[in-house]
């Protein structure tokens, strides 16, 4: 467990994350949808999704996040195999 003084800094950064200069509000939670759904995080998944809710993105938007974290994921695993495979 961080100790109190790392988790205030930590949590000051993370709080940082969602008000930034480049990345509207939608795009911010579509990201950290996106983040969440790779790192296989369900507790971040969820805030994510409920973030998105309230925030009104529609169902379709997050649906085509999780088919580009899917393709993403995909062709990770086809050139990591491919690797192993030339080396054969």
């Amino acid at each position: 467990m961080p100790n109190p003084e790392q988790q205030a800094l930590y949590d000051a950064f993370y709080r940082s994350t969602h008000h930034n200069q480049h990345l509207d509000q939608q795009t911010e939670l579509l990201v950290g949808f996106a983040a969440a759904i790779a790192l296989d995080c369900q507790p971040c998944s969820r805030y994510y999704l409920n973030q998105a809710k309230q925030a009104g993105l529609a169902k379709e938007q997050l649906a085509e996040v999780q088919a580009k974290v899917m393709a993403v994921a995909a062709g990770q695993k086809r050139l990591q195999s491919q690797a192993l495979l030339d080396n054969y």
